[in-house]
């Protein structure tokens, strides 16, 4: 039973760290790199908590968070994303098995697009000049904020 209690205070400390991100990102536009250290951190305490075997787990858990970084480094690249948002979300897949980060990542693509029209509407009715910044890790830490919601609290349906 303390191994269960010990799960849902890491879920708890994941969820403090991702309100703080979303928090951070929509006040300053920045996502700090030791914000993103720590959910990173976390994981391989989720991983042991959970059960998760060194082979093939935790290995499959690291290449999954190498391919997720890859993938939106490229988006980064193009200008598309931030490089805290590309590290938030590397540090998350560490968390979720690929199945999971793929329905984050739909979600997450979904609330991307209530945010981007939110502050583009903010942006032009303030008259503010240049491009606007989207905070993205809102959209980002929703989407894992709804996974965890979703894998603890759905079994109750």
């Amino acid at each position: 039973m303390t191994g269960e209690y010990f799960r849902l205070a890491l879920l708890c400390a994941l969820g403090v760290l991702l309100i703080t991100a979303s928090v951070t990102d929509l006040r300053s536009r920045i996502i700090s790199n030791r914000l993103n250290l720590g959910i990173a951190a976390l994981a391989p305490l989720w991983w042991m908590a959970s059960g998760l075997p060194l082979w093939p787990g935790m290995v499959m858990q690291l290449a999954l968070a190498l391919a997720v970084f890859a993938l939106f480094t490229t988006l980064f690249a193009m200008g598309c994303m931030g490089g805290g948002d590309v590290k938030l979300l590397g540090a998350l897949a560490l968390w979720f098995p690929w199945h999971a980060v793929l329905s984050m990542v739909v979600v997450m693509a979904l609330m991307g697009g209530v945010v981007t029209i939110v502050t583009v509407v903010h942006h032009r009715t303030t008259r503010r000049l240049g491009q606007p910044q989207i905070p993205y890790g809102i959209a980002i830490s929703v989407a894992a904020l709804w996974l965890i919601g979703e894998r603890y609290l759905n079994h109750f349906a």
